[in-house]
């Protein structure tokens, strides 16, 4: 955890939970008194910080136990869990390390009920946000330049905005090669990126196949 903590915070890791963010492998972690930690983990051998929330010590003049016994998150929220001061409710906030749109994706995924120890298995909606959150993926990533970026976003939101029709057809058959040419893309792109590339041409083409 990059933030140092004092002599008067206990700070271990304890529970956490994935962050459904498509594309990313995200966990929100419960440090005790060290808060709560948001990293990336899709690169396991250099795992980055992207989010936190602190209270500092209980005390800052003698260790008392306390801090964040887990840190959940649950159908759009993180709620987290603390020993000796009750229940922090947290929202997830855009910055540049986490676009609104992978929010907003991440919000898509709704569960009944949540054990995380059982594992659930996370899936996405063929949705237009979910291709979006991708999109930025790969534009933070250089893997694709923004105008491209833009314009596929462009396509995509003509799409949605158009009545059914003869019209809404053509513009989603255009729609649907542009995330073909973006597919192909993939072939001579790095593996992370090749495999967001398909995994958006593939949201695209699902969506835009529904809207036909």
């Amino acid at each position: 955890m990059p933030a140092a903590q004092t002599d008067q915070e206990n700070c271990v890791a304890h529970n956490g939970s994935l962050v459904p963010v498509p594309g990313r492998d995200i966990k929100v972690q419960g440090w005790y008194q060290g808060g709560a930690s948001m990293f990336d983990f899709s690169d396991p051998s250099h795992p980055v910080e992207i989010g936190y929330f602190d209270r500092g010590p209980i005390d800052p003049t003698r260790l008392v136990v306390g801090g964040y016994w887990s840190t959940y998150w649950y159908n759009g929220f993180v709620y987290a869990s603390e020993i000796a001061r009750g229940l922090d409710v947290l929202k997830l906030t855009p910055t540049d390390q986490l676009s609104q749109n992978e929010i907003d994706a991440a919000n898509l995924v709704r569960l009944d009920t949540l054990n995380v120890q059982s594992q659930p298995r996370i899936t996405w909606p063929a949705s237009f946000v979910v291709a979006r959150a991708y999109l930025d993926q790969l534009t933070r990533a250089k893997a694709i330049p923004q105008d491209r970026a833009d314009a596929i976003g462009a396509e995509m939101t003509q799409v949605d905005a158009m009545p059914a029709g003869a019209a809404r057809r053509t513009a989603a058959d255009q729609l649907i090669a542009t995330a073909e040419r973006l597919d192909k893309d993939a072939a001579s792109a790095k593996p992370l990126d090749a495999r967001r590339m398909r995994d958006c041409a593939s949201t695209i083409k699902t969506r835009a196949t529904a809207l036909r």
